[in-house]
């Protein structure tokens, strides 16, 4: 049941979408002039491929994000996060930075998405960096920074090498994307300190699974590790996080890595909030979707993205979690709440993803690519997906200006953090 509320407002277009990011802004986007109102807790949409991008200063961080306005013209954007949701009243309880309101929906879509996935790791939850918004992906960036001037102002070869070891935990798109775009900030940055030029640096990449993005087909993962281990890239698949503190990290099979840097991109997990609601679960957490991504059981509320089971009917498997996926979800949700409903159903035209230093890898309509080819493909896709021209126009400049200047490696870590008066 709602708890006491200040206003009543009813959802433009009697559509609720909860959630602004890939999931629930497409489904905006695509309603067109029938509008939504959307209840986020920002006012964009991150498009998540380009934050490794965004995080080792290729991109602006500005420039991986989607004003949610611009991009959903005719839906209504309230700023806040739902905290109850009442199915047979047909009303949803949204906090807001000016009271709590109750909205009113003829159609409920759930779009909360994901959040990191941890595990009793002892020392994880204090002392890893997170890599799934936009600002652990500038806190990361400052961090890698900051690293190198404590390593630079160092007196022991000891400690200038711990500064100078990476650990990241989770070798899937997002761990391998960032550990390669993050390292090749260090290098670029390195020519600015030539104390450090005799110090090793020391990239180690840490999964469970038996091969690096497990998701892609074994030749193109394979390609990737031996790029990465051409590098310098220490890679320890089979094996797990033990525990982390300050100053260590100690892998499963009782490896001890001196380092002050630990990244955890070991999965996501659905968003907690829908445990809180009468909703049908499966073993993970996720909303039970049926094949018109409604949930089962309720005829007037759907889900999709990362915070749903979505069936998939040309797939023997439910869908992954990723924005391929989420879009043509929400393309096909789209249409069914504007016209009689149909099954989803949707066959992956391929996977891309990028190395760093002008390499990628690439399966699309079966055509398998590497090397600059591969790179060259991934960015094309993702210029492709990007919504709105102005934003495109940006990333290809950032992108441009790249070709020509290496990154810059002023730590920001202060933003957002001002002085007070006085």
């Amino acid at each position: 049941m709602l708890g006491h509320v200040s206003a009543t407002r009813q959802a433009r277009g009697g559509v609720l979408v909860l959630g602004g990011g890939f999931a629930g802004a497409y489904v905006a986007r695509e309603l067109g002039a029938r509008g939504a109102t959307v209840v986020s807790r920002e006012n964009f949409m991150l498009y998540t491929p380009l934050l490794p991008e965004a995080a080792s200063g290729t991109l602006e961080p500005r420039h991986c994000v989607v004003p949610l306005r611009p991009m959903c013209p005719h839906a209504e954007l309230i700023l806040g996060r739902a905290t109850a949701i009442d199915l047979d009243a047909q009303t949803a309880e949204v906090e807001t930075d000016e009271g709590t309101q109750s909205i009113a929906w003829q159609e409920l879509v759930l779009a909360l998405g994901a959040v990191p996935r941890t595990l009793p790791v002892p020392g994880l939850s204090e002392h890893a960096l997170s890599f799934k918004s936009l600002a652990d992906a500038i806190n990361l960036r400052n961090h890698v920074l900051h690293q190198l001037e404590a390593a630079d102002a160092a007196l022991e070869e000891e400690e200038r090498a711990r500064r100078l070891t990476f650990v990241f935990v989770g070798a899937g798109y997002a761990g391998v994307e960032a550990l390669a775009e993050l390292s090749d900030l260090a290098e670029d940055a390195l020519r600015f300190y030539p104390r450090l030029r005799s110090t090793p640096r020391r990239w180690v990449l840490v999964d469970a699974a038996p091969r690096i993005l497990p998701e892609i087909p074994p030749p193109l993962g394979d390609y990737a590790a031996a790029e990465l281990r051409k590098r310098g890239v220490e890679i320890h698949v089979d094996t797990t996080l033990g525990s982390v503190s300050a100053d260590e990290a100690v892998l499963g099979d009782g490896t001890r890595i001196p380092t002050n840097t630990l990244v955890w991109t070991a999965g996501v997990a659905p968003n907690p909030l829908l445990r809180e609601w009468s909703l049908p679960l499966d073993e993970k957490g996720r909303v039970e979707a049926d094949e018109l991504l409604r949930v089962r059981g309720h005829e007037h509320v759907w889900t999709l993205g990362d915070c749903a089971r979505v069936p998939n009917t040309r797939s023997d498997s439910p869908d992954p979690p990723t924005c391929q996926h989420a879009l043509r979800q929400a393309r096909r949700l789209s249409r069914n709440l504007a016209g009689p409903p149909k099954p989803y159903g949707y066959r992956m035209l391929g996977q891309v993803a990028t190395l760093g230093r002008h390499k990628g890898i690439a399966e699309v309509l079966g055509l398998r690519l590497h090397g600059f080819a591969g790179w060259w493909v991934t960015r094309s896709y993702h210029l492709y997906q990007l919504p709105l021209a102005q934003r495109k126009l940006r990333v290809v400049v950032d992108w441009t200006v790249s070709l020509f200047f290496r990154r810059d490696i002023a730590e920001l870590g202060q933003l957002g953090h001002p002085e007070k008066l006085g």
